[in-house]
Formats: C-alpha cells, sequence, structure tokens
C-alpha cells in the first residue's frame, strides 16, 4: 500500500494564516509538503511543522505562470490558497485572484495534478467589492482550466494570528469606542481556521465531491455587532460600539486605506461590509458544507478566549469579576 510520503502536494500560499495551518495538517497525515511563494528564504517558520526533509519551499509567483509551471513539476495535487484583502502594486484583485487561480489550475491540469482552489463565501460576479469579482472570477478560471476541481468557499477566517479577531482586540485596547460600518447589522458565519485547514486536508485525503464548491461557515450566524461584544467580553473591556454610516465610513476608507495595521481600511472592505457573509441554502441543502464533510466546526467564542486573553488590561493574571 502506497504511502502519504510518496504524493507530493503543492501548496501556493502556505505560508500565509490559512497556509501554516494547511500545512500543519497535511503533515500529520504523513503527505510531502511543496509550499510554493514569492520569497521561499522567508518560510523557514514552516519547517517545525513536519519532519526533516518533508516540508520544501520553493519560489512562485502568480503573476509568472513559468514560476507556477516550475513550482508544480512531479506534484499529484496543487492547492491554491493565494489571496489578498488590498491592493497594492502589481498585486491587485484580477491579477492575483482572478489570473492568478487560472494560472494554477492549468498548471495543475498539464501535470496530470489534482486541484484544490480556496476562495470565499461571497464570491459574486456582480459583487459592488472588487475582491469578491476577483474571487468569482478565479473560480470560473480555476473551472475552466481544470473542470475536476474543488473549490473551498470560507467564511471570515479566525484563529490565533488572525486579522479579524485580533485587529478588533488591539483596537480596543488603543481607542473608547469601536465602529460598527452600517450599524453593525450586517451577517457573518466565522470558521476557524483549523476546521478549514482539516476540510483542506479532508479533500486532499480524497473525502469529499470531485468538482463540488463548499462553503465553510462555523456553528453560529452572528452580525458584526455581536461579534465585536464577543470580543469584548473575552477581553474584559468596556466600549461603546459606535455605528458608522457607510457614506461617511467610505470617506473614512479614502485616508484610511494608507494607514498601518489595525487601522487600515480601505473602500473595498466598505464594499464588502454591505453584504451578509453566510453559508447558503443551496449548499446545506446539497451536502457541501461542514457537515458533508463530517467536521463539527469550532465556535468563535470557544476558540478566541484561547488566544485573546493577551488582551486584557494584565493579560492571563486578569480577575474574574464575581
Amino acid at each position: 500500500m502506497a504511502s502519504n510520503l510518496d504524493t507530493t502536494v503543492t501548496v501556493f500560499g502556505g505560508s500565509g494564516f490559512l497556509g501554516r495551518n494547511v500545512v500543519r495538517a497535511l503533515c500529520k497525515r504523513d503527505y510531502r509538503v511543496r509550499v510554493a511563494v514569492r520569497r521561499p528564504e522567508l518560510a523557514g517558520h514552516l519547517q517545525p511543522l513536519g519532519r526533516v526533509g518533508q516540508i520544501h519551499a520553493v519560489q512562485a509567483n502568480l503573476r509568472y505562470p513559468a514560476s507556477v509551471e516550475a513550482a508544480m513539476h512531479d506534484s499529484h495535487i496543487a492547492i491554491n490558497l493565494v489571496g489578498i484583502l488590498a491592493e497594492g502594486g502589481g498585486q491587485t484583485f484580477d491579477a492575483v485572484q482572478a489570473k492568478g487561480a487560472g494560472t494554477v489550475a492549468g498548471a495543475a491540469s498539464a501535470a496530470g495534478a489534482r486541484m484544490i482552489h480556496v476562495s470565499a463565501v461571497g464570491a459574486d460576479d456582480n459583487s459592488a467589492s472588487g475582491y469578491y469579482r476577483s474571487k468569482a472570477a478565479g473560480e470560473a478560471a480555476v473551472k475552466a482550466a481544470a473542470p475536476s476541481a474543488t473549490i473551498l468557499r470560507p467564511s471570515l477566517l479566525f484563529g490565533p494570528e488572525d486579522q479579524f479577531t485580533n485587529r478588533f482586540a488591539a483596537l480596543a485596547r488603543l481607542s473608547p469606542a469601536l465602529p460598527l460600518v452600517g450599524g453593525g447589522a450586517n451577517k457573518v458565519q466565522p470558521a476557524y481556521v483549523g476546521d478549514v485547514a482539516q476540510a483542506v486536508a479532508d479533500i486532499v485525503d480524497g473525502k469529499g465531491k470531485d468538482g463540488g464548491t463548499y462553503e465553510l461557515g462555523g456553528p453560529e450566524v452572528l452580525t458584526m455587532r455581536e461579534v465585536m461584544q464577543i470580543i469584548l467580553g473575552i477581553t474584559e473591556r468596556e466600549r461603546m460600539l459606535v455605528p458608522l454610516p457607510f457614506g461617511i465610513a467610505r470617506l473614512m476608507s479614502l485616508v484610511l486605506q494608507l494607514a498601518p495595521g489595525a487601522l487600515k481600511l480601505t473602500p473595498d472592505q466598505v464594499a464588502m461590509l454591505r453584504t451578509d457573509n453566510v453559508v447558503s441554502d443551496a449548499a446545506k441543502s446539497a451536502g457541501l458544507t461542514f457537515a458533508g464533510l463530517g467536521i463539527t466546526p469550532d465556535s468563535i467564542e470557544g476558540v478566541a478566549t484561547q488566544y485573546l486573553w493577551r488582551f486584557r488590561a494584565t493579560g492571563q493574571f486578569q480577575k474574574k469579576s464575581a
């Protein structure tokens, strides 16, 4: 019987937030992992996730097809995780998330490899958000090049080192108030990054439906106001939640798109907040969800408690109220 060590899985974008968790999950299942990134010399932090020689970093940039084809040499499975939240220089939504996705799928098809592509809940050709439009275009490009490809659409990802819960917890430490764009009424279904990584690894194992599009959301549908309240509860901070109309938020984003770190807000991100980010009824009825893969997802409150404590006034030593 062949070992998983005989299977090479090339993970594009494997050094990112989701990528690190996917690489860890694949290593636990004994796959040989090739991590394709723009700067392989900066991917050394991945090595402890596997055994000696199990993880190999190579250079690849989705905007340069030759580098993608080289990264796929003798590979059996391709996983595309590459995505950006904000555009900068040559890293545009279209170049990375639309054309880039098609480039990976084309290289996988040419190599005779299986293709797994991670998109996003909310991908829509008609969205007001360029991010979501490019995600939809990327899915179409993947399907055109590799019709049997499996697509995974996670909702908002959370977990240690995320740019979601940590961002707002950091803001709460600095500011007496937190803004709720559009009033915070839009709905989200946060998915734990470890659960999504498990779903990717399960698809690599051969579970799931070839050509299927899975939508991966956590166990709870929450408004952004409720998410903020959960974060404030875990960090034990009392902050005002101030509604911010979309029009004002967009004007502010014209300036804040240049801000660093947690303060950054782009016009496209404001547009994204105009729509709900939840698993569709169609995906549920078709069994194309976590449940369809036999995964019981973790809640944001259950997991975030394990890492957001560091944002409390005195960290893990914060006294519990009576």
